[in-house]
This record gives structure tokens, sequence and C-alpha cells, in this order.
């Protein structure tokens, strides 16, 4: 049977049915993430899943899959699985789940296509930073290239997705060069949402020994503000998108609409930065 040392979901899923699909990472190699590391990755059995759903709210209109990266478990199996869900669930008109750059690579245009038409229809994509130094130096396991081309996939393919990016990952010292680096990737693409997320270094990572070792410091909260403003101020969407500082790891919550709210925003985190 399915078991899971910890569920991981995004706060706007809080009150969404979970169904577990993937335990640990199958990649698991990020230097800043705690999450997984001592979970071995593993699919979740499709008689498992059966059971869940055969138990499940047959009116359930969401579901969100969870895992680390439940996508990874390929397209035969995801189509497989949505299948399930529309034949027990057949009110659910959106399933979400994490995904990675990693995992998107491996569907065509296609594929996703179809996995779109039979409900998967919303995807939190860790995107991190939009420089490939800082994806190398905490080992993320994609390029800046390769984000852009898997993101335009996902907008071809008209599944909706919410780019995750963390500020402060690329240390003291480079938080505007980050920032700049990262909107102008943002702005190749179109995103449904930009979440943000604060650097939180955790005891055991590999981000936490490079910090003890000197090889890493992290910046200062003023200099992790300033570049939540530069970042606002350099994305610059072809069409509107939510930006999201409200996640719990955040030191300043706001939410508006870009490009409508830029100004509003900016002038918020302006107004928290000590001169």
């Amino acid at each position: 049977m399915y078991k899971s040392v910890g569920i991981y979901y995004p706060q706007d899923e809080m009150t969404t049915v979970l169904l577990p699909v993937t335990t640990g990472c199958s990649h698991n190699k990020c230097a800043f993430c705690s999450m997984y590391k001592d979970e071995k990755y593993s699919e979740v059995e499709f008689p498992d899943i059966e059971m869940q759903l055969i138990n499940g709210d047959r009116y359930t209109e969401k579901v969100f899959l969870t895992g680390a990266d439940p996508i990874s478990i390929g397209f035969e199996k995801m189509k497989k699985l949505l299948d399930m869900i529309h034949k027990y669930l057949p009110y659910c008109a959106c399933v979400a789940s994490y995904a990675s750059i990693r995992s998107i690579s491996g569907f065509s245009h296609e594929e996703l296509s179809v996995l779109h038409d039979l409900g998967l229809r919303l995807l939190y994509v860790g995107f991190e930073t939009g420089r490939d130094d800082i994806l190398k130096l905490i080992n993320k396991g994609h390029t800046v290239n390769e984000a852009v081309k898997q993101a335009k996939k996902l907008n071809e393919a008209k599944i909706p997705f919410n780019a995750i990016i963390i500020y402060g990952i690329a240390g003291k010292g480079q938080s505007e060069d980050n920032a700049i680096a990262t909107a102008k990737m943002i702005n190749t693409f179109a995103p449904n949402s930009v979440i943000t997320m604060n650097l939180t270094i955790f005891t055991g990572t590999e981000l936490h020994k490079m910090t003890e070792r000197g090889d890493f410091i992290p910046p200062s909260g003023s200099e992790r503000l300033i570049e939540i403003k530069t970042l606002l101020e350099n994305i610059e969407p072809d069409r509107p998108i939510i930006f999201d500082t409200t996640h719990p790891s955040n030191i300043i919550k706001i939410k508006g609409r870009l490009p409508d709210d830029k100004e509003r925003l900016i002038y918020e985190v302006k107004s928290r930065i000590m001169v």
C-alpha cells in the first residue's frame, strides 16, 4: 500500500482533493531542497490509486496529484491515470500537479495536448532562476534554454502553469542581476502566474554545507526585497499574469495582476526596503 514520509502541495491547493501518484523525487539532487532526501522514489501502484478514487466523492471538481513530480510516470501512465480519474470522478474539471522541466521534456506537444484534453489543466513548475550558472550551482537539472523551450511547449498545448521562482538563490550581491535574468526568461513565455519563494537554507542540504564552508553567502533581507522589486520592474507579460508572494516562506506578502497592478506592487515592496 501507499506510504509516504510527507505530503507536499501548493497553498492554493489546500482544499483540493489530493491523489498520491509518486513518492519521493525522481531527481532528488537539488542543493536547496530537503523535502525528499530520506524518501526513495517510487510510483504508487494503479490498484492503490483506483481504490482511493473508488472511495472518493464522485462530485469532486478538482484533484491535485501528489509527489515531487507526478508526471515523471510518463505519457501512457498519465493517460491511464486521467482516464481513471474521469471514470470515478466524472465531475472533475481540473487535474493539477507539480512538474519539472526534466519531466515535461519527455512529452511531445501532441502528448501534452492529449493530456490537456483528458483533464490536465494546471502545473506548478519549478523554474527557480533565469541564470544558468545558478541552476548549475543548485544542481537543478535543466538549463534556461530548456526551461524556455518546455514552457513554450506547455503554452502551445494550452496547459496553464504557474512558474515558481526562488529569490535569494543567487547569493549576496547577485540579487538584481538574478532578478533581471529571471524576468527576461519569464518574458519569453506565458505563465498563469509567477509564484515567488524566499530562499530557506535547510540543515543537511548541500546548500547548507556550501554556506558553512563559505562557498555560498545568503543575501540580506533588504537585498531580497530589492530582488522582488527588480523582478516586478522587469516582467513585461504579453498577457495578464498573477504575481504572488503569499507563500509562507516570503518576507513580504503581496499579490496582484501584471501589468495592471505593477505600480502598486512595486510601491508596496519599496515601502519595506530599508535605505
